[in-house]
Parts: structure tokens; C-alpha cells; sequence
């Protein structure tokens, strides 16, 4: 089948994590992937190479034949987006892919099925679809974060992401901000906001030190080391953004990612250190396409870079 004649055909994208590996098709004309063809898988990033990306491939075969020869991938970064080589020295996994070609790899693996790899960021993607189908949509200028075990960032404008200029901080990505003279990072992510709580619950409470989703829980049921720990963190993240928030001209503040989930005692921290830090008064949203979003926008990528219709 020839690439023109599979233009109404779905486009096949990957969202690669550290854990897990996500692969679908998506709809060309609604825009979103279809539902039966999302499959996910789990991947381990501490492998060799070649065991990273033999388990990335064997998920991608998975989805049926059919489907258009160029392919959407999101993935974290360090990476080289234009060429496909991994750069994740330092970074505590998929250091085996450091200095790999990964488009080349897949390629070979997925042979007869992907002519082109469109690589981006993972943050990008994720805002991307939201701007497509969530809740940056109608805004021309948006700050997309995703809370995990770090903080991803995307500044879009037209639904396009910036990386450069005066406006937004260095690479367009807001983990590279300090908090009182250390980088974001270690006061907002997973181990930060564990380690703070480490040291602010009672001598007394033992037993492992619980995960973020648990310290979110307890801090609903009124644990004052839980609650204070979490918004010592939001509001820091608030404190960080704001000036870029102002600078970057962003109407609105989206917020995805696995600690999103718990809004609750996510929102009113950062809205607070937003506002004291003098940051713009703006809509500060829950995403509304978490899941989905990195693949609608991983799709819309390939559309983008390849100027399909």
C-alpha cells in the first residue's frame, strides 16, 4: 500500500516511559486514539539496549497491520529529537540507549511497517493533545506541566512549543528553575516531596515511607506533616513559574501527570505561590486528557512534521 493511499489510514504512535510503554493508533479525523488499539506494556529502563527496544518493538507489533508507515514517539528527554540518538548519561535510566540510534533501531525491528520515526519530547506531547483535545484548547498561549517523579513542562504558543527566547526559561522546561538557590526538582517531585515528609512526620510514626498518592491521602484525612509537606512543594513550584508565567504571556496553567491526580491539594498551593510570587492571575486547570493526550499529541506531531494532511 502506498503512503498516499493510506492518508485516511490511522496514524501508530508511541508514549515511552520509564516504566511502561504505551502504543495506539489514532484516528486521523476525530483526533483521538482508538480505544481498542491502546495497549500498554511495561518496560524496564535499566536494561541493555537492545532489550529496551526489543520490548518497545514487540509492543508496537502488537497494533494491526494497516495503519500509516510514519510513526509519533514520544519520549523523555535528554534525546536528540531531529536525529533519534538517546543522551541519558547521568539521568538514572535508559542510559544503555546513551549514543544509540533509537530511530534506527526501531526501524529495523519494525521492518515493513515504519518508513519515518517523529520524535518529541514527552512533555510536548502530552501538551500538545491537550491543546488539541483538553484544556489548554482555545488558549494561544498555555504552560502544560506534568507532575511525576519530576516536573515536565511545555510552553505553547499556537499550539506549537517554544524552547527559545527571553520569555520562557532555558529549553522551554521549568525543571531547570532553582528554589531558594537549589533546582526545583529537589523540593518538587516524588523524592522531594517524600523526603519532606520524612522529616516532618512524628518521631513516633514508622513503617516505610509512603508514596505521594498516600501522603496526598493522609493529608485529606488531616495529617499535618502530609498536608504541610505538600504545600510547601506546590507553593514552591507556584513561586518558580510565576515570572515566567508573566514574561511568556501564558493565559492559562495546565497540570497533568500521576500527583495531578490528587487536585485537590495540588491546586490551591500552587495557585497561592502563583499569586504571592506575582505571577498573572490565570486559570490554573486540571488536564482532561491525562492518558490520552501524549498519544493525540505525538499524532498530531507526525501530521505537523511531515506537513500530512
Amino acid at each position: 500500500m502506498t503512503t498516499t493511499s493510506r492518508r485516511g489510514a490511522p496514524v501508530p504512535v508511541l508514549d515511552i516511559g520509564g516504566t511502561h510503554v504505551t502504543v495506539a493508533l489514532v484516528d486521523p479525523t476525530a483526533g483521538r486514539p482508538v480505544v481498542s488499539s491502546v495497549i500498554r506494556r511495561p518496560l524496564r529502563a535499566h536494561d541493555p539496549a537492545d532489550g529496551i527496544l526489543d520490548a518497545i518493538a514487540h509492543a508496537a507489533r502488537e497494533l494491526p497491520a494497516g495503519h500509516r508507515p510514519h510513526w509519533g514517539v514520544a519520549v523523555p528527554g535528554p534525546f536528540d529529537y531531529d536525529t533519534g540518538i538517546g543522551r541519558f548519561t547521568g539521568i538514572g535510566k535508559f542510559e544503555s540507549l546513551t549514543g544509540v540510534d533509537v530511530g534506527a533501531g526501531l526501524r529495523q525491528r519494525l521492518a515493513g511497517r515504519a518508513e519515518r520515526l517523529c520524535f518529541l519530547n514527552d512533555a510536548d506531547a502530552f501538551a500538545i493533545g491537550e491543546y488539541r483535545a483538553g484544556a489548554a484548547a482555545g488558549h494561544d498561549r498555555a504552560l502544560c506541566l506534568t507532575l511525576g517523579t519530576g516536573v515536565g513542562s511545555a510552553f505553547l504558543s499556537a499550539g506549537r512549543p517554544v524552547h527559545d527566547g527571553a520569555h520562557v526559561p532555558p529549553g522551554g522546561r521549568v525543571h531547570r528553575l532553582t528554589v531558594a538557590g537549589r533546582p526545583l526538582e529537589e523540593t518538587v517531585s516524588r523524592r522531594g516531596i517524600r523526603a519532606h515528609y520524612a522529616r516532618l512526620r512524628a518521631p513516633g510514626e514508622g513503617g516505610d515511607l509512603p508514596d505521594v498518592r498516600e501522603i496526598a491521602a493522609r493529608a485529606g484525612q488531616g495529617n499535618a506533616a502530609a498536608a504541610e509537606a505538600l504545600r510547601y512543594a506546590f507553593d514552591a513550584l507556584g513561586r518558580a513559574l510565576a515570572p515566567w508565567v508573566r514574561r511568556f504571556g501564558a493565559t492559562a496553567v495546565v497540570v497533568g501527570g500521576s500527583i495531578a491526580r490528587s487536585w485537590d491539594v495540588v491546586r490551591p498551593p500552587l495557585v497561592s505561590g502563583l499569586a504571592s510570587a506575582g505571577g498573572a492571575d490565570v486559570p490554573v486547570l486540571p488536564a482532561r486528557q491525562s492518558a490520552d493526550a501524549p498519544l493525540i499529541g505525538a499524532a498530531h506531531w507526525v501530521r505537523h512534521t511531515l506537513g500530512a494532511p
